[in-house]
C-alpha cells in the first residue's frame, strides 16, 4: 500500500519534531549522527579493556587509573586538532579529510590492541591512537555542531547537543550489554577486532558533510592559510581573555577535576563481589539508558533553568547519593536485604542521569561562546579543558588509591576513598557564582555581547 505524500510529509515532521528536536534532516545531520553514534558503540570494548588490563596484563587499580589519564592526553591538546582543522584545509577542505584521518587511525589501534600488544607501554601506546582518533573526530564533528548551534532560534537553543549526545548514547546503548556478553564467549583480542570496523564507519560518511573547497583553483594555498591563522589567533586571543569566558571554564575544571574511584570500584566489583561480565554489561546498558533520560530530562523541562541551579542541585545529590555506596562496599546492603546486582544497577542509574543533566549545560554554553571562524578551535579548548579535568580526576583518584593501600585484593579502606571522593564532589559550590546567572534562554550572544550577558546581576536579566 503507497503511502500519500501528505502521509511522508507527517512522518517527517513527527521525525523532526520527536527524535531530532525540530532539527531539519540531512545527509549532513546524519554525517554528524553518526560520527557521535560510533564514539557511543565503540564502548563494546570499554569492558575488555578494563579486563585486559587487569587480567592479562596483570596491572593494580592505581596503574590502570594512571593508565586511563595518560591515555585521555589527546583530548587534552583537542584545541591543537580544532586549530590545525580550521586553518590548514586539506585540499581545500577543512573537515573530511580529518574525519577519513580519524576512521583509519582508530581502525589501526583496535587492531594492534588485537594482534601485536603485549606489554602495559605497548597497550597505553595503542589506547592512546585509538583516544587520538575519537578526539579528531569529535573536533571535527563538534565544530560542525557549533556552526549549526550558532544559527539556532532561540526557542530551540541546546535541541542540537541534545539529539547528538542522545545518538553517543544510543551507540553506547546498542553495545552497552554486548560489551559484556562477548567477553563470555570470546577472548577481549577477539573484542578489539570486531571494535576496529567501527571507526571506518567515521570515513565512510565524512563524504556526506556539506563543505566547499575554501581555494577552488588551489593557487596561494598556503598564503591564504597564514592569514586564516593570524585571524583566528586575533579571535582566540580576544575570546579566551574575556572574563565572561574563563570564569565559566574554571568552574567546570574545577567541577571535573575532583578524584575518582572508578578504577578501584572496577576491581572491587570483579574480584571481591565477583561480578561477572555479562553482568557489568547489564549495567553499561543501565547506563547508557539512564544516559538518554538525562538529555531528555533536560531538553523537556531543564533548558531554561539557570545554570547556577542546575550544577547546586546535582552537585549535592550526587554526592549524597553517592554515600550510598558505602552500603555496598562495607557489605550494608546485604544486611537490608538488597542484593549486591541490584543495588549496583540502581545506584548507576540514578548517578548517570544526575550527571548527564549537569554536563548537558556545559554543552550548551561552551557552543554559543564561540566566535564564527574559530568554531572548532574555541570549543576543542573549551572541552579539552574538561578532559584535562577528567585527567587530573584520574591521576588524583590512582594517588589516594595509592595511600591508603587500595589494591586488587585489599578493600579495607575502599570506604575511606568513597567518603573522600563524595565529598570532594562538593568543592565547586563555593564557585557557582563564577557561572552565567542565568540560562541564555531567548538570548543572542557573541564574544563582544558576553562579558555584558554573563557578568550582570540576575534582576537585570529578569528585566
Amino acid at each position: 500500500m503507497l503511502i500519500s505524500s501528505s502521509g511522508l510529509s507527517k512522518v517527517k515532521d513527527s521525525v523532526r519534531e520527536k527524535i531530532l528536536f525540530g532539527n531539519e534532516p540531512s545527509a549532513e545531520l546524519i554525517a554528524i549522527l553518526t560520527v557521535y553514534f560510533v564514539q557511543g558503540i565503540l564502548g563494546l570494548a570499554r569492558l575488555a579493556v578494563s579486563f585486559f588490563l587487569k587480567d592479562e596484563l596483570l596491572l593494580s587499580p592505581a596503574q590502570v587509573s594512571a593508565i586511563l589519564g595518560i591515555v585521555a592526553l589527546p583530548w587534552m591538546i583537542k584545541p591543537v586538532f580544532g586549530f590545525v582543522s580550521d586553518g590548514l584545509p586539506i585540499f581545500g577542505y577543512r573537515r573530511r579529510p580529518y574525519l577519513i584521518l580519524s576512521g583509519i587511525l582508530g581502525s589501526i589501534s583496535w587492531i594492534s590492541l588485537a594482534t601485536v600488544v603485549n606489554t602495559p607501554i605497548a597497550a597505553t601506546l595503542a589506547i592512546a591512537l585509538g583516544s587520538l582518533s575519537v578526539a579528531i573526530s569529535d573536533v571535527i564533528v563538534d565544530s560542525l555542531v557549533v556552526e549549526r548551534a550558532r544559527i539556532e532560534s532561540q526557542s530551540d537553543a541546546g535541541s542540537l547537543q541534545s539529539v547528538c549526545w542522545g545518538a553517543s548514547a544510543l551507540g553506547g546503548l546498542i553495545t552497552a550489554y554486548f560489551s559484556g556478553l562477548l567477553l563470555e564467549h570470546f577472548t577481549t583480542r577477539t573484542v578489539f577486532l570486531i571494535t576496529a570496523s567501527f571507526p571506518l564507519l567515521v570515513s565512510g560518511v565524512a563524504w556526506l558533510i556539506a563543505e566547499t573547497p575554501i581555494n577552488k583553483d588551489g593557487n596561494n594555498l598556503n598564503d591564504g592559510n597564514t592569514l586564516s591563522i593570524k585571524k583566528q589567533l586575533g579571535q582566540l586571543r580576544q575570546a579566551v581573555t574575556q572574563k565572561a569566558i574563563w570564569l565559566p571554564t574554571a568552574f567546570v575544571f574545577i567541577w571535573q577535576a575532583t578524584p575518582t574511584a572508578d578504577s578501584a570500584f572496577f576491581f572491587f566489583t570483579t574480584n571481591e563481589l565477583h561480578f561477572q561480565p555479562e553482568f557489568l554489561g547489564r549495567v553499561r546498558l543501565v547506563t547508557s539508558v539512564a544516559a538518554l533520560v538525562g538529555v531528555w530530562i533536560f531538553q523537556r523541562f531543564l533548558r531554561t533553568v539557570p545554570f547556577r541551579v542546575i550544577f547546586a542541585w546535582s552537585t549535592v545529590m550526587s554526592a549524597a547519593l553517592g554515600m550510598t555506596m558505602l552500603l555496598l562496599v562495607t557489605h550494608a546492603n546485604r544486611a537490608i536485604g538488597i542484593d549486591d546486582h541490584w543495588f549496583s544497577l540502581g545506584d548507576s542509574l540514578v548517578l548517570t542521569v544526575m550527571g548527564q543533566i549537569a554536563f548537558m549545560p556545559v554543552l550548551v554554553l561552551a557552543a554559543r561562546l564561540c566566535p564564527p571562524g574559530v568554531e572548532a578551535t574555541l570549543f576543542a579548548l573549551l572541552m579539552s579543558v574538561c578532559n584535562l579535568a577528567g585527567l587530573v580526576s584520574y591521576e588524583l583518584g590512582a594517588g589516594l588509591m595509592h595511600l591508603l593501600g587500595v589494591t586488587e585484593t585489599n578493600f579495607e579502606l575502599l570506604w575511606l576513598l568513597v567518603v573522600i571522593t563524595n565529598f570532594s564532589t562538593l568543592l565547586p559550590l563555593p564557585f557557582l557564582n563564577w557561572l552565567p546567572p542565568a540560562s541564555f534562554q531567548g538570548e543572542t550572544f557573541t564574544p563582544d555581547t558576553m562579558p555584558e550577558l554573563v557578568l550582570q546581576p540576575v534582576e537585570e536579566k529578569v528585566e
